[in-house]
This record gives structure tokens, C-alpha cells and sequence, in this order.
């Protein structure tokens, strides 16, 4: 254990001990431990799928009006 407050590592010495008791007694009754491979860290995202559902319908957002449009709907709403 690696750190910077004493008073930490002393608080938990005592589980450390008794976790390496534990392994030493797993050992010593014939127990093995094997080193193996650690997975992945970050596994690949699954592949996109190439369908497009027929049914989807892309909603975009109307073009805004420009200055000129502004100025004729605003002359047509004075006008009635």
C-alpha cells in the first residue's frame, strides 16, 4: 500500500494481515493460484447496422426567413 497518511495504512494493516493469513492458509491446503489474462479494458461497441428502416422519416427543421421575406410578411400583416 502505497500512500501519504500514515495513520491510513496502520488503520488498515490489520485486514492486509488477515487477507494475507487467508492466502497462506489456502496454500498451504493444497490450493493454487493462477495468474490469468485481464480482459479488455474497453470492449469494441458493437458494428453498426447497414438498414435503414423505410419507415423512418427525417424531421428537419424549417429554413428560417430571410430579411427580404421579414419585410414582404410584415407589409402583407400592415396591409389587412
Amino acid at each position: 500500500m502505497i500512500s501519504n497518511h500514515l495513520k491510513l495504512v496502520e488503520q488498515h494493516r490489520p485486514q492486509a494481515q488477515a487477507i494475507s493469513d487467508q492466502v497462506a492458509q489456502y496454500l498451504a491446503a493444497g490450493g493454487q493460484i493462477a495468474q490469468l489474462k485481464s480482459p479488455p479494458r474497453n470492449p469494441l461497441p458493437p458494428a453498426r447496422s447497414d438498414k435503414v428502416d423505410p419507415g423512418t422519416v427525417l424531421k428537419r427543421k424549417p429554413k428560417g426567413l430571410n430579411w427580404a421575406e421579414r419585410q414582404a410578411l410584415r407589409k402583407m400583416a400592415d396591409s389587412l
